[in-house]
């Protein structure tokens, strides 16, 4: 345990990677210790339970830190479900800030799914959706068993129970969309409670960073959708353009020729209508008739819902020291999964 205790500051970050040989070599470099791989693998595990706690531990600690998440964040949606012998089954979290940041961003659901490398496995199922900056914004999070019908499904029951149904909603896989896996690959090795707590705390610091990016805004549109509507601004200067009506134009792209149709925002390009951004050949047709591209972009784009999307806080938990849990919650018995 002497050599474990030394590292213990090594893993206080889960983004460090500190490896048994990095133990070995330093060791032998600053204390001259040669260690066999073996005892510096014993001295991380060490090191990683004294910092993390027993495994099994954590999942007895779950039901006081889903109650604590709850009376902290007013209108969140927590679910555990467990066996009939009370072995853990899933957890679900949506911390209230998402259900209402949400109302400001794309109907667009961006599921993920990444297996865990923790003592007792299991998959981290997260959605997420994109704010106006074109940034991610976590919708929801949870553990489960495994990757089958049973567990998807009770994942997208407590997904509308948590957020209601919204029509024209997308559901979209993360193999052609930005997902969180990638900011998650650093906690895959934490135990239940530790892995719920580091979601917690990207959401916190998330929103946070997020907000002060979004008063530091000053276009209409946020960041990514200004410069996708400059881009489409410099195209549109190359193009003729043929008025039919007030509201119906033909636009001329050498050969090409584009029907726009501002009245119910569709181009014959199709781009218009699915970006809900004016193309090229609609902002032609604006600069024609000498009008405005405001009404023209999806509200989800603009910086007053960029500011809406960020304007509730994620305020970080009470010390665990002073947690006040009923007596039947602390006792509830969690055992780990089979």
């Amino acid at each position: 345990m002497v050599v474990g205790s030394m590292v213990i500051p090594k893993y206080s970050d889960p983004k460090t990677i500190y490896t048994p040989k990095d133990i070995q070599t330093d060791m032998m470099s600053e204390h001259g210790m040669n260690l066999t791989y073996m005892k510096a693998w014993r001295a991380k595990e060490k090191a990683l339970q004294f910092l993390r706690g027993h495994p099994t531990d954590s999942y007895s600690k779950l039901p006081s830190y889903l109650y604590i998440l709850e009376k902290t964040y007013l209108g969140s949606v927590v679910k555990l479900k467990k066996t009939d012998d009370d072995c853990f089954l899933y957890v679900f979290v949506v911390i209230c800030t998402p259900i209402s940041s949400w109302k400001y961003c794309r109907l667009v659901v961006v599921v993920d799914g990444t297996f865990l490398k923790s003592a007792y496995r299991g998959i981290m199922l997260t959605t997420c959706t994109m704010d106006a900056v074109g940034v991610i914004l976590p919708l929801a999070y949870a553990v489960v068993d495994s990757k089958n019908d049973a567990s998807w499904k009770w994942f997208f029951e407590q997904f509308k129970h948590a957020h209601g149904e919204r029509p024209n909603m997308y559901v979209v896989s993360d193999r052609n969309e930005k997902s969180l896996n990638t900011l998650t690959k650093y906690a895959r090795e934490l135990s239940i409670v530790e892995l719920l707590e580091y979601m917690r705390t990207l959401l916190e610091r998330w929103t946070k960073e997020k907000l002060l990016k979004a008063k530091g805004t000053f276009t209409y549109l946020g960041f990514k959708f200004n410069k996708e509507l400059d881009d489409n601004r410099t195209l549109s200067h190359k193009l003729r353009v043929r008025a039919s009506t007030d509201y119906i134009y033909r636009v001329l792209d050498g050969v090409r020729r584009y029907i726009i149709c501002l009245e119910n925002k569709r181009c014959s390009c199709g781009q218009f209508q699915l970006d809900k951004l004016p193309c090229p050949y609609a902002l032609a047709a604006l600069r024609h008739r000498d009008g405005s591209f405001e009404q023209y972009c999806s509200p989800y784009y603009t910086r007053e819902n960029l500011l809406r999307t960020y304007e509730i806080p994620v305020n970080p938990l009470p010390d665990e020291r002073k947690w006040n849990v009923p007596q039947h919650i602390s006792e509830e018995v969690v055992n780990p999964p089979i």
